[in-house]
């Protein structure tokens, strides 16, 4: 299955925050889940921590969490339009020196979509989730 993808992190080339994975089959539950931002930039204060819509938890249980949503799926197709976000995504596989979330196959499609702008199609701007949903509705529409 497909899934849309949207992180959100402190800064530019800052530590995870959110992350989400919206599948392409509306009636499957997303993923979505965040991270502790002990000191955010001012921006990430402003704009995005107080949209969050969940509490976060520990980068182990987001590991755990992600491996589990995962788990079921033979060949799933993670579908971005922001590079940062895979990085981000792919970091999470890793569970330690040498070990990583175990999975048979994982593709990665990065998007250039010069006319998506999350912010004004998002119901909820900077929440991954509802940005990862807004990513979808987009990338659907163009392929029809």
């Amino acid at each position: 299955m497909r899934y849309f993808l949207d992180a959100e992190f402190n800064g530019f080339g800052g530590l995870l925050i959110s992350l989400a994975l919206v599948p392409q089959e509306p009636d499957y539950a997303p993923f979505y889940e965040a991270l502790p931002c002990a000191a955010p930039e001012p921006w990430v204060a402003t704009h995005v921590l107080p949209v969050l819509h969940t509490k976060p938890i520990s980068r182990p249980a987001m590991i755990a969490k992600l491996g589990a949503y995962l788990r079921d799926d033979p060949a799933p197709v993670v579908v971005a339009d922001w590079p940062e976000d895979i990085a981000h995504l792919a970091q999470l596989m890793v569970t330690g020196p040498g070990y990583r979330l175990a999975s048979p196959r994982l593709i990665f499609e990065l998007l250039d979509l010069p006319l998506f702008d999350s912010e004004t199609l998002s119901e909820v701007p900077h929440n991954a989730c509802y940005d990862a949903r807004a990513l979808r509705t987009y990338v659907l529409a163009e392929q029809r």
